[in-house]
């Protein structure tokens, strides 16, 4: 590939060992562009936490992959963005590529600090990640063989996160998507009691759906010593889900890549064979 074409040549990924930046990094650099790893352990390092950081990071850089943490939709998520881009645009920076939420409020505050920043910018709004039952927050749910949530019968068109990466991919090594919005989700909206029916066929035993209430789901939460701040987190992205805003498919990913995305089936399928939902031995020691 004549890497002298590419118009953001030196990309910075932010959590760069999370459920999209590590699918990120190859496909980027697949591309020959040269990826910089962003987080606490890497060097130059990027904390949220540690504004100290960003400078350095960013220096030298066209373009960034943004993922906030803990969550666009925290009170600290505004400032921090602004502060964000305003030393990116200092560092050369000329792109951003946010990861973003679908239908949460705080997140669209977010964006328009990116809009106002003067910077180029893709927005990528992502529904829930079909890897959260194998890699996130659910997976232990799925241990335990009961998906306990206050979703009620919510619908959620969840994607897998190899899709978004690779619209992200798109983004960063192209001018095409500058200043789109893309709204990201899987090809069909699922109640979670049919979630749990494709995760037992795949995983081979049962798991089941069991709804709850949020003042159960929180005290569950609490006994696993979850923090409270990100307990409240979910619980207000659980009522998202449960208003039905996000519920309809959209054709954004199709629209990018050219093919329909993913389904959830194709993603238990493939998690399943490569061992996501076995059972973990417990030492009896």
């Amino acid at each position: 590939m004549n890497t002298q074409n590419l118009p953001y040549q030196n990309i910075l990924v932010i959590a760069a060992n999370g459920k999209t930046g590590r699918r990120i990094v190859p496909l980027l650099e697949e591309r020959g562009i040269t990826v910089r790893r962003g987080s606490r352990s890497s060097t130059p390092a990027f904390d949220w936490a540690s504004r100290e950081t960003w400078p350095g990071a960013l220096e030298g850089m066209d373009a960034v992959y943004v993922v906030y943490q803990p969550d666009l939709a925290v009170p600290a998520a505004t400032d921090d963005i602004r502060e964000f881009t305003k030393i990116a645009k200092q560092q050369g920076v000329r792109k951003v590529v946010l990861l973003s939420g679908r239908g949460v409020k705080e997140a669209q505050a977010a964006e328009q600090i990116v809009v106002d920043s003067g910077l180029d910018w893709t927005f990528v709004r992502a529904a829930w990640f079909s890897q959260n039952f194998s890699e996130g927050d659910f997976a232990s749910m799925v241990q335990d063989g009961v998906i306990a949530l206050p979703m009620s019968n919510a619908v959620e068109p969840i994607i897998d996160a190899n899709d978004i990466a690779e619209v992200v991919a798109e983004a960063l090594s192209d001018t095409r998507l500058n200043g789109e919005s893309l709204n990201l989700s899987g090809p069909e909206a699922l109640r979670h009691d049919q979630i749990a029916d494709e995760l037992s066929k795949a995983a081979g035993r049962e798991i089941r759906y069991q709804p709850i209430s949020t003042d159960e789901f929180r005290a569950e939460m609490m006994n696993l010593s979850v923090p409270a701040e990100y307990i409240e987190l979910l619980v207000y992205l659980f009522d998202i889900t449960v208003s039905g805003v996000n519920a309809k498919p959209t054709g954004d990913v199709e629209r990018v890549l050219g093919r329909a995305p993913r389904s959830f089936h194709e993603f238990v399928t493939n998690a399943a064979a490569e061992g996501a939902f076995d059972l973990e031995e417990v030492s009896s020691e």
